[in-house]
């Protein structure tokens, strides 16, 4: 009679080594932003309070701990749009997503240079997010405009590329500035008529 195969169940992560990725990352992306890809990943260890084999257990190399920060901040961006739906009403819940968006856009060009170093290069990053971030804009347009709040011709491409292009113009505050006001006119743009 053939042995049957058996397989260790897998297990959750620890609490304490969840906390200590989440540190890990939080630190990173600062370090990142302040430094660029060269970011001392010694310091960013100790200034996570954890030891340097700690750090690359959880992630191997620097283009491991780049990449998993940009992934982390899209989570935590498709999180929110999810938690927004949940807990607002559809047209606030849009606002309050496309503000965030904005920051997350911000980030983005801070730490493009680091992006960049990552082993396939920063499109391959921003192609695997695009479908997720896609997708949580089109559900809180579909709920605005279900709700009545947005006309019935508004896509989320209305909404997101003109947010997106503010920021090809250039980045610092201003264009932060800029794409906020751009949110309220899109919106106050996209109203249905009732």
């Amino acid at each position: 009679m053939p042995k049957k195969s058996i397989r260790p169940a897998t297990r959750k992560p620890r609490a304490d080594a969840e906390r200590n990725r989440s540190r890990i990352l939080e630190v990173a992306k600062e370090a990142f932003t302040r430094h660029g890809a060269e970011a001392s990943l010694d310091d960013i260890a100790k200034q996570a309070e954890v030891g340097p084999g700690t750090l690359y257990r959880h992630f191997p190399n620097r283009s491991a701990l780049i990449e998993a920060v940009y992934r982390s901040e899209v989570e935590k961006l498709v999180a929110a749009g999810n938690a927004f739906a949940n807990s607002k009403p559809p047209l606030d819940a849009l606002r309050a997503w496309m503000l965030l968006f904005i920051d997350h856009i911000a980030a983005k060009h801070i730490i493009a240079p680091a992006l960049n170093s990552v082993e396939g290069g920063a499109s391959r990053l921003y192609e695997g997010s695009r479908a997720s971030i896609r997708g949580v804009m089109e559900s809180l347009v579909k709920s605005a405009v279900k709700s009545g709040d947005l006309r019935k011709d508004i896509r989320s491409e209305d909404l997101i590329q003109p947010l997106i292009g503010v920021f090809f113009l250039g980045t610092g505050p201003q264009s932060q500035q800029s794409a906020r006001r751009l949110v309220d006119i899109l919106i106050a743009g996209s109203r249905s008529l009732k």
